[in-house]
């Protein structure tokens, strides 16, 4: 797997490269890696990579301590379930009835009376807004979750607001996270430190992992921030806060995430008392309106049913993923802004050296974009409101249009501004995107040519997912 690493789209007549995790380290600029890996349910091996801070001899192992961002979720839905299953909580009750400190806001016009459930919290399903929050740098006064659920300084995001009816579809909501944090300090009495501490850290052996922010020195072994240069990133004592601890405050190593990761798979297979199998179960199925379950994102199905999580924040990217099949898994942390790319490599490597069924290498095809018949490709595509309200999806708001540029001379074709890729052809009309970031899967694009010849939408694959664009009529 060292010597595996590799893109997931490979262009026409290009080789496996076959690069190393030192070469792609120094590539994009990371000081700093952890990486565990679970075959049959059973962390295997945890191996650090460079140094915790960049131009020291401050090595990397299995212990170090990073921020995992999101992964901080899987964490809380365990926790939730852990107490589900003690008979403290229920899915599918309306969580104000939970809360004692801060109460719902009041319900607008969209929600239509519907009361959010920890089933939605988990599955990003809720109908509350904000999707993430922004780090903290060393000595600025960190917000209460009161505060950033109110949006009241020194928060620094805007108040946690229902944003459509609950239910009704997916948006990703570290605000809904911060809602399940407040309702499981105020059943439980105890502060959610102290919770997570009771109900995952100690039942699993995880002896480094904390929410503690911010994060003492005193803990020792600590991966420090670094920019996309390379660079460190913040003043001593070297790393950020995060105060939003439910949605993305843990510090873990690679090799109390393993255990993690290990423990929900042997859950879901009956061998962990952990988790109950039927709970292990739901949480692993979708929830209706998002490609989640409690927690996890979900892929594949047979010998490919995998979950996973990712984690960014500013300067830390992290990765954890289990086969719910074979056993088998990954945790990857790293401590650069680049770590995102890097783990999409390194886990393609360790799908070819397992032999886990995921992630074969994407071949494409050259096209001549010269051609006319490619040329109608580029233009705005809006996503189709009509198709999700026919399978009772209620669309977004202010839906982000696709934009489809193509430039013949270089013979270029690309999705997106901001956040943009190549596209390049696996036929004459399908597509992928490979360079979209935070990405697990690679996301495909097929072009709709009706009778009349004419490019009339899109559809859009990520992993299960599919969305529908119309093209728009170009402005006169």
């Amino acid at each position: 797997m060292e010597h595996g690493l590799r893109p997931m789209v490979l262009q026409p007549g290009q080789a496996l490269p076959q690069w190393t995790i030192a070469e792609r380290m120094a590539h994009y600029k990371v000081p700093g890696l952890a990486i565990a890996i679970v075959r049959n349910g059973q962390v295997t091996q945890v191996r650090g990579y460079g140094v915790r801070e960049a131009g020291t001899g401050d090595k990397v192992d299995g212990d170090t301590l990073f921020s995992s961002g999101s992964v901080s979720k899987m964490v809380t839905a365990a926790t939730v379930l852990r107490l589900v299953e003690q008979g403290k909580l229920a899915l599918d009750v309306d969580v104000d009835t939970y809360l004692r400190r801060w109460h719902l806001p009041p319900a607008p016009a969209i929600t239509q009376g519907s009361k959010p459930t920890l089933r939605m919290l988990m599955s990003h399903t809720s109908g509350l807004g904000q999707h993430g929050f922004k780090d903290y740098a060393p000595g600025l006064p960190l917000p209460t979750a009161l505060q950033t659920l109110d949006g009241l300084p020194p928060a620094k995001n805007p108040p946690v607001r229902f944003e459509y009816q609950p239910g009704s579809r997916a948006q990703y909501s570290g605000g809904g996270t911060t809602v399940t944090q407040l309702v499981l300090e105020d059943v439980s009495g105890q502060s959610f430190a102290q919770l997570a501490q009771a109900q995952v850290f100690e039942p699993l052996q995880m002896k480094r992992a904390n929410f503690e922010n911010p994060l003492s020195p005193a803990r020792g072994n600590i991966a420090k921030a670094h920019d996309d240069a390379g660079a460190p990133a913040v003043a001593a004592p070297g790393w950020q806060s995060m105060p939003e601890l439910a949605a993305s405050g843990l510090w873990v190593s690679a090799r109390d995430l393993g255990l993690f990761t290990a423990a929900l798979i042997r859950s879901y297979r009956g061998e962990s008392r952990f988790l109950s199998r039927r709970t292990a179960e739901d949480m692993m199925t979708e929830v209706a309106r998002s490609g989640r379950g409690l927690g996890p994102g979900l892929e594949g199905a047979g010998p490919t049913r995998i979950f996973h999580h990712g984690g960014s924040n500013d300067s830390y990217k992290a990765w954890i993923e289990g086969n719910l099949v074979s056993g088998d898994g990954i945790v990857i942390l790293t401590n650069g802004s680049n770590g995102g790319h890097l783990g999409r490599e390194i886990r393609n490597a360790a799908a070819d050296a397992f032999g886990w069924a995921i992630n074969p290498p994407v071949r494409t095809v050259a096209l001549d974009y010269s051609d006319p018949r490619y040329h109608d490709y580029a233009g705005d595509y809006q996503l189709d409101g009509e198709i999700l309200r026919r399978q009772g999806i209620a669309p977004p708001d202010q839906p982000r249009p696709l934009r489809i540029t193509l430039d013949a001379a270089t013979q270029r074709m690309q999705l997106g501004d901001d956040d943009f890729s190549p596209l390049l052809a696996l036929s004459t009309n399908r597509f992928v995107a490979p360079d979209l970031p935070a990405q697990a899967l690679s996301r495909q694009l097929e072009f709709h040519r009706n009778a009349s010849g004419t490019v009339h939408g899109v559809t859009v694959d990520v992993g299960s997912a599919r969305f529908y664009y119309v093209k728009q009529a170009p402005a006169r």
